[in-house]
This record gives structure tokens, sequence and C-alpha cells, in this order.
């Protein structure tokens, strides 16, 4: 793919084509990683971690929080509806 480079400021800069933004799901301020060797640039979007729940739970010191009075609170919405 052949891309036309610009001058913006100080720098040079290119367009990312939107065919790599979608696969990746990058948008505005996405950060992506540059690998630099001789002539040849290769992008890289860093994969997002993808958690589960239960490994979640587990890093939870005494299970989850509780609020004393919760359970006796009064209805301020549709809760009940």
């Amino acid at each position: 793919m052949l891309q036309t480079l610009r001058k913006a400021g100080g720098s040079l800069v290119m367009t990312v084509p939107k065919a790599f933004v979608d696969q990746n799901g990058l948008c505005e301020g996405s950060q992506v990683e540059l690998h630099l060797v001789g002539k040849r640039m290769t992008v890289e979007a860093p994969t997002r971690p993808r958690y589960k729940l239960a490994d979640l739970m587990a890093e939870m010191p005494q299970g989850l929080p509780s609020v004393e009075g919760w359970d006796e609170m009064p209805s301020v919405g549709l809760e009940n509806g």
C-alpha cells in the first residue's frame, strides 16, 4: 500500500487505513507500537487485556464489599416497579 507523507508542523504524517483501524478497534487517541528496523517501519496495535470475572473476584481480598444498611434503604425510583 503506497502512502503519501504530508507536512504537519515540523513533522511528516501519513494516514492509517480505515480497515486497520476497524480491525483493531482503534479510535482517535489510541496508542500503537512502532517497530523500526533499518528502512522498515511496522505498526502494531497492542492487544487489549481480556478479563474473566472469576479471576477478578479472586483478586478481591474479602469478596464483594458490602454497604451496611443497604437492604433497609427505601426505594427512590422504579426499583420495585
